[in-house]
C-alpha cells in the first residue's frame, strides 16, 4: 500500500524529530523548570511554532500544492510548476520581510496578547519576555519560505526532505541547551530563543539543498500580481484558519492560562501538549502531507473512486495508530511525564499537574488526527472556505469553554476545552464531506472501527493493571525510569497488536497485502 509506505518514510523521520523534541523538552525542564522564565520562552516560541503549523503543515501547502500540481498537469510539466513557484516567491518574500519587521516592532503588545499579560509580572520580567519574542520572530520568515520549498518537493513526491527539516530545529535547540545553558533559568531561556532562529536558518538551507537536488532552482523576480497569484492569495487566508484551528485554540488557551492562572500553568500545558503532539506529528501531519497531493492528482484525473478509497484507508490507518496512544495517555500519563521530565528544576508536583493536563488533551487526540486526514478532502478540491467556517465554530467553542472551565477546574480547563472544540471541528468536516457525496465510509472501515476501539481498550486495561507493578521503578534514577518506561510502552504495544488480531481489527492478510502492494523505489527517488 503506497499510503502506508509513504507514511512509514515520513513517520520514521518525524519520529526522529519528535524524539529529539522530547530530549529538548526534558533538558528544558531540567535547566529552566516550570516558572516564569519557562513561561516567557514558551510564549515567545508559541507564535513561530504556530506559523510552522499554519504554513508548513497547513495553509500555504493547502493552497499551493493543488495549484502547483494543476500547473504541472495543464501547463507543460515541471517547468510550468517552477514558473508558478517563482511568481509565488516574488510576492511572498517582500510580504514576509515586511510582516516580520512590523511584528518585531510590535513585540510588546504581541507578547501581551499571547500571554494575557501573564499573572502580575514585574516590569523587568515582562521586558524579558518581550526580548525573547523579538529573538524568535525571524523564524516566521524562514519557516514560511521552507513551506514554499517543501510544497514543491511534496508535489514531486519527495516527502522525506520536508519531513527531515524539523530535525535540524531540534538539533539546534538541544545543542543550545547542552552546550550553552546558563547559570540560571533566564539565561538558559535566552539561549533557547536564539536556538529557534538558528534552527530556522538551518531548515531553510536544507530545503534549498533538497530543491537543487531535485533540479529546482528558483530565481528571484520582481513581484507581480497575476490571476494565479490572486487565486493563491484567495485560498491561503481561509486555509490558515481552517488548518490551524488547533493551533489557534492553543494560542487562546495559553493567553487565558497566562492571565488567569498562577505561574507554571503555561508550562504544564506546553509539556503536556508536546507529548500529545507526538502521535499527531507522526500520524496526522504525515497522513495530511501525503493525502493532499495524492488526492489532488487523483481528482484532477477524475479518478474519484480511487480518491474515496484513499480517504477511507487514511482514516483507518490514522485510527489504528491513534487509539492506542489515546488509551496510553489516559492510563499511564503520570509515569510518562515522570520518566521524561521530572529531573532538576521540574518537581513531582509539576509532574502530577502535567500528567492531568496530558490525560485531558488526549481526549481530543482522535479528533485532532481526523482533522488532519479530513481537511485534504476539501483542499484537494480547492475549497478552503468550508474548513475556515468550521474552524471559527471550533475557536468560539474553545473560548467559551476556557472562560467557563478555568475558574472551576483551573489548568485542566484549556485542554478540555481544546479537546471538545477539536471534536466538533472533526464532526463538521466529516458530516459535510458525507453530505456532499465526497466521502462515504466503506464496509471495511465500518467493520474495523469498533474492533480498533476494543483493541485499544484492552491495551488500556492492561496498562492500568501494570501501574502498581512499575511505580517502585519510576522512583529510581534517569536510566531506571527510562528503561521502565520503554518496557511499559513496548508491552502496551505488544498487547495492542495481539488484541488487534484477536478482535479482527487487523489481519494477517493485511501484512501480506502491504508487502505485496508496496511499490519499489524508482532510481530518481532513493529510499530514505
Amino acid at each position: 500500500m503506497k499510503l502506508a509506505k509513504a507514511l512509514g518514510s515520513i513517520g520514521s523521520l518525524t519520529l526522529v524529530s519528535r524524539v529529539l523534541a522530547l530530549v529538548r523538552d526534558a533538558l528544558q525542564a531540567r535547566y529552566v523548570g516550570a516558572g516564569f522564565a519557562s513561561d516567557a520562552f514558551l510564549v515567545a516560541f508559541r507564535l513561530p511554532n504556530m506559523f510552522r503549523a499554519l504554513f508548513a503543515e497547513g495553509a500555504f501547502s493547502a493552497a499551493f500544492i493543488p495549484m502547483f500540481n494543476r500547473q504541472v498537469a495543464e501547463g507543460g510539466g515541471k517547468p510550468a510548476g517552477v514558473d508558478f513557484a517563482e511568481r509565488a516567491l516574488a510576492v511572498l518574500l517582500p510580504v514576509l520581510i515586511l510582516v516580520t519587521i512590523i511584528l518585531m516592532i510590535a513585540a510588546w503588545p504581541l507578547t501581551y496578547a499571547l500571554s494575557g499579560g501573564f499573572n502580575d509580572p514585574t516590569p523587568e520580567q515582562f521586558s524579558y519576555a518581550v526580548m525573547l519574542s523579538r529573538i524568535t520572530l525571524p523564524y516566521l520568515l524562514m519557516i514560511s519560505l521552507v513551506s514554499l520549498l517543501g510544497g514543491i518537493l511534496n508535489s514531486l513526491e519527495r516527502y522525506w526532505v520536508n519531513a527531515a527539516a524539523p530535525i535540524l530545529l531540534n538539533i539546534a535547540m538541544v545543542a543550545g541547551l547542552v552546550l550553552f545553558h546558563g547559570e540560571d533559568p533566564y539565561e538558559t531561556a535566552t539561549v533557547q530563543a536564539l536556538s529557534v532562529t538558528a534552527g530556522g536558518a538551518l531548515q531553510l538551507l536544507f530545503l534549498i539543498w533538497g530543491c537543487r537536488r531535485a533540479g529546482i532552482k528558483l530565481k528571484l523576480r520582481l513581484p507581480r500580481i497575476d490571476k494565479d497569484i490572486k487565486r493563491l492569495m484567495h485560498l491561503i487566508l481561509p486555509a490558515a484558519a481552517g488548518a490551524g484551528a488547533t493551533q489557534i485554540n492553543l494560542l487562546i488557551s495559553t493567553a487565558l492560562a497566562g492571565a488567569l492562572l498562577a505561574p507554571g500553568a503555561i508550562s504544564f500545558i506546553y509539556y503536556a501538549d508536546r507529548l500529545n503532539q507526538l502521535p499527531l506529528g507522526l500520524i496526522g501531519i504525515g497522513l495530511g502531507t501525503i493525502l493532499l497531493p495524492t488526492l489532488s492528482r487523483l481528482l484532477s484525473n477524475d479518478r474519484v473512486d480511487e480518491a474515496l478509497d484513499m480517504q477511507n484507508r487514511g482514516i483507518e490507518l490514522a485510527l489504528f495508530l491513534t487509539l492506542p496512544a489515546t488509551a496510553a495517555f489516559l492510563t499511564i500519563s503520570e509515569p510518562i511525564v515522570r520518566g521524561l521530565f521530572e529531573y532538576g528544576a521540574f518537581s513531582a508536583e509539576d509532574t502530577r499537574a502535567t500528567a492531568l493536563v496530558l490525560a485531558a488533551f488526549s481526549l481530543g487526540l482522535p479528533a485532532y488526527i481526523l482533522i488532519k486526514v479530513l481537511t485534504p478532502g476539501y483542499y484537494a478540491r480547492s475549497d478552503t472556505r468550508t474548513p475556515v467556517r468550521f474552524a471559527l465554530v471550533a475557536i468560539a467553542v474553545n473560548i467559551v469553554g476556557n472562560v467557563a472551565l478555568i475558574p472551576t477546574i483551573g489548568y485542566l480547563g484549556p485542554p478540555v476545552a481544546t479537546a471538545v472544540s477539536a471534536a466538533i471541528n472533526a464532526a463538521l468536516l466529516f458530516w459535510t464531506l458525507r453530505k456532499r457525496g465526497q466521502f462515504k465510509a466503506d464496509a471495511r472501515l465500518l467493520r474495523r472501527l469498533p474492533r480498533l476501539a476494543l483493541a485499544a481498550a484492552i491495551m488500556g486495561g492492561a496498562l492500568a493493571l501494570a501501574l502498581p507493578l512499575i511505580r517502585p521503578f519510576m522512583a529510581g534514577d534517569m536510566v531506571q525510569r527510562g528503561v521502565t518506561l520503554a518496557v511499559l510502552v513496548a508491552a502496551g504495544g505488544a498487547v495492542y497488536i495481539a488484541a488487534s488480531f484477536l478482535t479482527g481489527a487487523f489481519r494477517l492478510s493485511d501484512l501480506k497485502a502491504l508487502r505485496r502492494r508496496a511499490p519499489q523505489p524508482t532510481p530518481s527517488e532513493p529510499e530514505q
